[in-house]
């Protein structure tokens, strides 16, 4: 195999790892939930608002119906849907194990509020703040592809341990 036949490889492989949701440990709020308590696949089933609008509330998980993954425990609304997360958790997982996606184009490893999403190709992002959410916004293709070349050298160190600011969670909920 010739030069650049191996360094395409490498590059997809590196690609493909950066785009797997699941490597590295799963940021966990106060809460003791991923996602702080929220069902992480009724996200797909909620309509997303344009660029530059709030989202809807996502859907509060219940604490009797949980799923393992990734080292931490995610919560669901119904049982139907812990079980469509168990049958393929990688389809639901936010994106960076849970971590803001600007803060991850930008080099580090930061908080997701769960309130402020986004799905882009069917994969959840998170991010950290409004007023990030408006950075994120502005070139969301450009901050991908630094969050996707960033994510292979983030993915293995400890998840962050700061708490979202100004933020609380009421989920999961029960």
């Amino acid at each position: 195999m010739n030069r650049f036949v191996l360094t395409i490889a490498a590059a997809a492989t590196a690609l493909s790892f950066a785009n797997s949701a699941f490597a590295g440990e799963q940021f966990v709020d106060e809460t003791g939930f991923a996602v702080s308590g929220y069902d992480v696949v009724a996200y797909f089933s909620l309509d997303q608002n344009p660029v530059g609008q709030s989202q809807p509330a996502p859907v509060e998980g219940n604490k009797a119906i949980t799923a393992e993954h990734n080292g931490a425990t995610f919560a669901f609304s119904t049982e139907e849907n812990r079980d469509l997360f168990a049958a393929n958790p990688d389809k639901y997982v936010p994106q960076y194990d849970g971590h803001c996606a600007y803060g991850v184009a930008k080099g580090g490893k930061v908080p997701g509020n769960p309130t402020l999403w986004r799905i882009i190709d069917d994969r959840l992002y998170l991010n950290i703040t409004k007023n990030v959410v408006g950075f994120w916004e502005e070139d969301i293709p450009g901050n991908l592809e630094l969050s996707t070349g960033n994510w292979p050298s983030l993915d293995p160190k400890p998840a962050s341990t700061n708490t979202i600011p100004q933020w609380s969670s009421a989920a999961p909920k029960g």
